[in-house]
């Protein structure tokens, strides 16, 4: 079995925009391609996990994912990499379309996803990593023993700022704050 890096989406390995559903409002950040290949070249798996509760909330269609997915895909291939799996809820407690309204077991912080890319891909949570801008990656690596890596784009100036406070959801702070997915990815390569 071998470790992943699990990467959050928007904030992440593109802009956070806020619900993005479209594709002229997805925008692949520039390191994005060198993260995922230099991932993979430290022997980890790279994988998406993203909560993408725009559907629950009626925002966009469940196929607008597919076609987000499918540009990131396109984009890193003409790169010359490869993520091993992209995972997303499309969940949310208080969503208002039938189907995707509840709670769930996918849904960060909760360990659906990551139990599932494991299944899937023989995944060694314990020695694995998450890389994202949220409070809800840092506790999602923790819930499976994984380790996090908060990074400052998207959400996570604001995430960093708040760690520490009485009222933050995080149980545990992460191991390590990075500027970037790709500075991130560079601090694990290096971690025993």
């Amino acid at each position: 079995m071998r470790p992943a890096i699990f990467f959050d989406r928007d904030g992440t390995l593109n802009q956070e925009v806020g619900y993005a559903g479209r594709p002229e409002d997805f925008h692949i950040f520039p390191f994005a391609a060198e993260a995922v290949r230099r991932a993979r070249a430290a022997g980890f798996a790279a994988v998406v996990v993203t909560n993408q509760a725009g559907v629950a909330r009626g925002y966009y269609q469940e196929s607008a994912i597919a076609v987000l997915h499918a540009l990131l895909r396109d984009h890193l291939t003409a790169a010359g990499t490869a993520l091993d799996g992209i995972y997303y809820c499309p969940h949310h407690p208080n969503g208002t379309v039938a189907p995707y309204a509840g709670v769930c077991v996918c849904r960060k912080p909760g360990p659906g996803m990551l139990h599932q890319a494991a299944a899937d891909l023989a995944l060694d949570l314990a020695r694995s990593w998450v890389i994202g801008d949220r409070d809800v990656d840092v506790d999602l690596a923790h819930a499976v023993g994984a380790r996090a890596v908060l990074i400052r784009t998207g959400y996570g100036v604001t995430t960093e700022a708040n760690l520490g406070l009485p009222d933050r959801v995080t149980a545990a702070p992460p191991e390590h704050i990075a500027d970037n997915a790709l500075a991130a990815v560079d601090w694990i390569a290096q971690c025993p």
